[in-house]
């Protein structure tokens, strides 16, 4: 079963809070897909991405750049994983089929977007009826902060 974190985001956007967690991924060896809502969110993503600053440096690529397998990150509006990650980025309305094969999952939903809240309330629900190890962490000002 997987490790599923589920992360509130309640002081920035996901463009904002995602690239430290996926430059801690990095950081720890492993390859990353990131599995968006819909084509227009991958584009917004790969965009976020390179301007991000910290880490300054995010290598990733989409279907539409190519070379899947050679990719640390991958952004997909699918359930494709080209590089073997072993870690998988939900956003909220991403596909949720295949979690078995990812050994960490992090979930990320805005805490702001009632409708977020409740559909990772639902996935919660999902996930651990399925027998997963579950954890939730709350974004804080600095950081995140585990809870329960």
């Amino acid at each position: 079963m997987s490790e599923i974190g589920f992360y509130h985001l309640t002081r920035t956007t996901l463009e904002d809070a995602l690239p430290a967690l996926l430059g801690r991924t990095l950081d720890a060896g492993q390859r990353a897909v990131i599995r968006c809502r819909d084509a227009a969110q991958v584009k917004q993503l790969d965009e976020a991405l390179w301007k991000a600053k910290n880490p300054l440096w995010l290598p990733h690529g989409s279907q539409s750049m190519g070379h899947g397998p050679r990719q640390p990150i991958w952004l997909t509006k699918g359930d494709d994983v080209p590089n073997d990650a072993r870690f998988l980025f939900l956003l909220d309305g991403g596909v949720e089929q295949g979690l078995e094969q990812f050994d960490r999952i992090f979930t990320l939903f805005d805490g702001n977007d009632p409708q977020a809240v409740s559909r990772a309330r639902t996935l919660w629900k999902q996930v651990k009826q399925a027998g997963h190890s579950l954890a939730y962490w709350q974004q804080q000002e600095r950081g995140w902060q585990k809870a329960g």
